[in-house]
C-alpha cells in the first residue's frame, strides 16, 4: 500500500458492501479468504474442529460488525488475519485454563509458554504466505528441498546475488515472526488479547 490513507479499492468497497448487508459480499470474502482464516486458527489451535469453529465466528463477526473494519488501519486480509489471530488465541487461552484445572498440574507460565509459540507459528505461516512469490520461491527451495544459494539461483533462472538477495530478504521477513508483543501477539496482528 502506497500511502496508510489509501487503502486498495477492493477493500474499501468491500466493507461498504457488507455493511449495506450484501450477503454476496460475504460469499467473495469467504472464498478469498476462509483457507487463510482456517490455516491461522488451526495452527494456534492444533484442532480442525476447533479452527472450523473460529473460522465460523470471523465471518460471522465480520457480517455482523463489518464498521469494525477501518480500511485506513490496513488491508482487509490484515484484519481477517488479526481478528482471527485473535479468536483462536482468546479460544486456546480458555480451553488450556479448562484443562489445567481439571488436571490440577501445569502453570499459567506453561500456558503462555504454548500461547506465545502458537502466535508465532501463526504469525510465521501468515508472513510465508503474504510474502512476494519470489522471496517464498527461494525459501521453498532453500528449506523444504536443502538448496543452498547458487543452486536456487540456478533453479530460479536467476542470478546468484539476486538468489541470496530473495534469501536474505525472505529469512529477514520470517524473523519477525519471533518479535512478539507484550502478551505475546505477533507484530501486525493487533494483539492475542
Amino acid at each position: 500500500m502506497a500511502a496508510k490513507d489509501a487503502p486498495p479499492r477492493w477493500d474499501r468497497k468491500m466493507q461498504q458492501r457488507l455493511a449495506r448487508g450484501e450477503a454476496a459480499a460475504l460469499g467473495e470474502l469467504y472464498d478469498r479468504f476462509a483457507s487463510l482464516v482456517h490455516g491461522l486458527a488451526h495452527r494456534v489451535l492444533g484442532d480442525e474442529r476447533a479452527a472450523d469453529g473460529i473460522t465460523r465466528e470471523v465471518f460471522v463477526h465480520v457480517w455482523e460488525n463489518p464498521e469494525s473494519y477501518d480500511p485506513k488501519q490496513g488491508p482487509l486480509r490484515t484484519w481477517v488475519a488479526t481478528l482471527t489471530h485473535r479468536l483462536a488465541v482468546q479460544r486456546l487461552r480458555a480451553t488450556e485454563t479448562a484443562a489445567l484445572a481439571l488436571a490440577g498440574g501445569g502453570t499459567t507460565e506453561e500456558l503462555e509458554s504454548k500461547v506465545r509459540s502458537a502466535s508465532v507459528a501463526a504469525r510465521a505461516d501468515y508472513i510465508v504466505t503474504a510474502m512476494p512469490t519470489p522471496l517464498r520461491a527461494a525459501l521453498e527451495l532453500a528449506y523444504f528441498q536443502r538448496r543452498d544459494y547458487r543452486q536456487a539461483a540456478a533453479d530460479l533462472g536467476v542470478t546468484e546475488d539476486e538468489a541470496r538477495r530473495r534469501l536474505r530478504l525472505g529469512l529477514q521477513l520470517l524473523s519477525t515472526a519471533h518479535d512478539a508483543g507484550p502478551s505475546g501477539a505477533p507484530p501486525g496482528f493487533g494483539g492475542a488479547r
